[in-house]
């Protein structure tokens, strides 16, 4: 259940039988032809599907991150590391001392993961709080179930095409990019970032059927959730 159905009295009751809360983060930043907030639109709608039948409540999905090295690309959103760590404790301080003990921070862009060791510092001060944190896109089922429909997948390829990232009035090509090497990218300064990947696909097909995005989408939903009900 979304926070913003919720009001304060309705979250001080389900605080009094449950202490799971679930965080979705991501970013804005490009995806080629998808959406500029696809990581946004994916980690909170994969936390909301999840949570919905456990009745843990879902935040507002934190719709930037660090993504520096897309910055030559409008539209984009970066924040320091400085910037990025200090949010999420202040809101890890703000979840803690309404209550919750075990919260799941679903993860939908890749810039973020290094925030992790501010969360195990900020974790090794609060006994008693759980938190995990949850790359939903490359959790093992997933991340399977992606390599099994095409093992070309990258960063705004098919992969995240999904009917809720894809734009009205967009052609998406029909041929596969071929993969990038990006293994200096976050050397580059962001210009030549954007020059080494064009459009912003890293490599690919573009689109992949609904019946298949469909199908990863199921069990992304599902890992995710498992996350939420065990291994606290």
């Amino acid at each position: 259940m979304k926070i913003a159905d919720m009001n304060w009295a309705q979250l001080e009751a389900y605080l009094a039988r449950d202490d799971r809360v679930v965080l979705p983060v991501g970013s804005t930043e490009q995806h080629a032809g998808l959406s500029l907030c696809t990581d946004h639109i994916l980690a909170e709608r994969v936390s909301v599907e999840a949570a919905e039948p456990l009745g843990v409540p879902v935040y507002p999905g934190l719709p930037f991150g660090m993504t520096p090295y897309f910055m030559a690309y409008p539209g984009t959103v970066s924040l320091t590391p400085q910037t990025y760590s200090g949010l999420i404790r202040d809101l890890l301080d703000s979840l803690a001392a309404h209550g919750f003990r075990r919260v799941l921070i679903v993860n939908g862009h890749g810039g973020n993961t290094s925030v992790k060791s501010a969360i195990a510092d900020w974790c090794a001060g609060k006994p008693g709080v759980a938190v995990k944190f949850h790359n939903w896109w490359n959790a093992p089922a997933t991340w399977q179930a992606v390599q099994a429909t095409d093992p070309v997948a990258s960063h705004a390829s098919w992969m995240e095409n999904f009917p809720w990232t894809r734009l009205a009035g967009v052609d998406y090509p029909e041929h596969q990019k071929p993969m990038l090497d990006t293994s200096q990218l976050r050397s580059m300064n962001p210009h030549g970032v954007r020059e080494h990947i064009g459009d912003g696909n890293f490599g690919g097909r573009y689109r992949a059927s609904d019946r298949a995005m469909l199908a990863i989408w199921s069990v992304a939903v599902e890992e995710t959730r498992a996350m939420i009900s065990g291994g606290w």
